[in-house]
C-alpha cells in the first residue's frame, strides 16, 4: 500500500495537466492510467485552442486557459501554430450576432474582427463563392494533445510523482483507490477519466459523444487559418441532434489538413459511419471546393466526455470524502485542461482560485440542474 498527497486516474492532457500541476505545487502525487498516455479522446481530438464564447462561463475558462497554454506553446511537441480562427458565415441570418461575438471577446481582452463577404474571401480565397461574412480571432491556435500529455506527465515524473500506467482503478475506497490487481493507493483521490467517470463516479451523469475526423496527404499550401463554420456551436457542439455535422478544417505544420467534424450521441462502437463521414466530407467540400483534389490517408473517431450543461465538472465531489473530479469538457478539452487543472488544485490546496468554480462544481449534477 503507498500513499500520496494526490492520486490522478486518468493521463489524458486534463488527467496529465492535473498531475503536473499538483507536483509542481509540492505535492507527492500518483498517476493511474489504464491505456496509453494521452491515448483517448486527447488522441482523438482536433487539437484547436479556441475562445469558445458560446456561455460566458466556457468562455472565462477559454480565456484563462488560453493565458496558461503560453507556458507550454515553446514545447516542440504542442507543435504549437497560432493560424487563427476564421468563423464563416455561409448564410445572411448568421451575420446577425457577429458583433454581439466580438463585442463579448473584446471585453475578456480577445481580439476579433467582423469581416464581410469581400473580407473572408481576401484572407482565404479557397473558400467558395457566395459566403457572406464572418468573424477572424487571429490568436486561436492548434496543437497535438497527445505528445503534450505525454510531455505533462514526462515532467510530473521528473517532480517524483509515480506512475501506474497499464493498471486499472478497479474502486474508490475510503481514502484511496483499489486497483484491478488489488493494490491500493491512499490518499485524495482526482478523477480525470473522461467518458469513463461514471465507472467510479456513477453519480455524474456523462455522455459519450463520437466525433470523426480525416487527416490528408501533404498539399500544396492551401488554408491559412482553421475554418470553423459560424452555426457550429449552436448546430453542432451543444445541438440535440443524435448524429450531426458541420464544417470545421485545420492546416497542419506538417502540410496536411485535418478535416471535421461530427457529432453522435448513443453511438458506442469504435467504427467509422461511412454515411456520416461522407456528409462531413461533402460539407467541407461546399465550403472549400479544392478539398477534391486532395486525397485523404486516414479516418478515426474518439469520444467527447459531454455534461448536460456543456460545462466540466470541476471541484470536489459531494458525498465523498477527498475525492475530486476535473471531466466533461466535451470539445474543449485541449483548450481548457491548464485552466482546469489550476482551477482544482488552487483549490484543493486552499488558495484562491483564479475564476469562482461554482459554475463548474459537480454538485450541480446532483442538485438535478444539469
Amino acid at each position: 500500500m503507498s500513499r500520496h498527497d494526490l492520486i490522478v486516474i486518468g493521463a489524458g492532457i486534463v488527467g496529465a495537466a492535473c498531475a503536473e500541476a499538483a507536483v509542481a505545487a509540492g505535492l507527492r502525487v500518483a498517476v493511474i492510467e489504464s491505456g496509453a498516455i494521452g491515448g483517448g479522446a486527447s488522441a482523438a481530438a482536433m487539437g484547436h485552442l479556441v475562445a469558445m464564447d458560446g456561455d460566458p462561463h466556457e468562455l472565462a475558462l477559454c480565456v484563462y486557459s488560453l493565458g496558461l497554454w503560453q507556458r507550454w506553446a515553446p514545447w516542440p511537441e504542442s507543435e504549437h501554430q497560432r493560424c487563427g480562427t476564421l468563423w464563416v458565415a455561409h448564410e445572411e441570418a448568421e451575420l446577425e450576432g457577429v458583433a454581439a461575438r466580438v463585442e463579448a471577446l473584446a471585453a475578456v481582452g480577445v481580439h476579433a474582427e467582423a469581416l464581410d463577404a469581400r473580407g473572408v474571401q481576401a484572407l482565404e480565397p479557397a473558400l467558395a463563392s457566395g459566403m457572406k461574412g464572418g468573424m477572424c480571432v487571429p490568436d486561436d491556435a492548434v496543437v497535438y494533445p497527445p505528445r503534450v500529455a505525454w510531455r505533462l506527465i514526462d515532467a510530473a515524473r521528473v517532480g517524483g510523482a509515480q506512475l501506474f500506467i497499464g493498471a486499472r482503478a478497479e474502486r474508490l475506497v475510503d481514502g484511496g483507490v483499489r486497483l484491478a490487481d488489488g493494490r491500493e493507493l491512499r490518499g485524495p483521490v482526482l478523477v480525470a477519466t473522461g467518458v469513463a467517470v461514471p465507472e467510479l463516479l456513477p453519480e455524474l451523469p456523462m455522455r459519450a459523444r463520437k466525433g470523426q475526423l480525416v487527416i490528408t496527404e501533404r498539399h500544396r499550401p492551401l488554408l491559412r487559418h482553421q475554418l470553423i463554420e459560424m452555426g457550429y456551436a449552436a448546430a453542432a457542439a451543444h445541438g440535440a441532434d443524435a448524429a450531426s455535422v458541420s464544417f470545421n478544417v485545420q492546416p497542419r505544420p506538417n502540410g496536411q489538413l485535418l478535416i471535421g467534424s461530427s457529432r453522435e450521441y448513443d453511438a458506442t462502437g469504435t467504427e467509422i459511419s461511412l454515411p456520416l463521414l461522407r456528409r462531413m466530407l461533402q460539407r467541407a467540400v461546399g465550403f472549400v471546393p479544392a478539398l477534391r483534389e486532395v486525397r485523404a490517408l486516414r479516418s478515426w473517431c474518439g469520444f467527447r466526455p459531454a455534461t448536460a450543461d456543456g460545462l466540466p465538472y470541476l471541484g470536489p465531489v459531494p458525498g465523498r470524502r477527498d475525492v475530486w473530479v476535473a471531466a466533461g469538457h466535451e470539445g474543449l478539452g485541449i483548450t481548457a485542461a491548464p485552466g482546469s487543472a489550476r482551477l482544482v488544485i488552487d483549490t484543493l490546496l486552499g488558495r484562491a482560485p483564479a475564476l469562482p468554480l461554482a459554475p463548474y462544481l459537480p454538485e450541480r449534477a446532483l442538485r438535478g440542474n444539469t
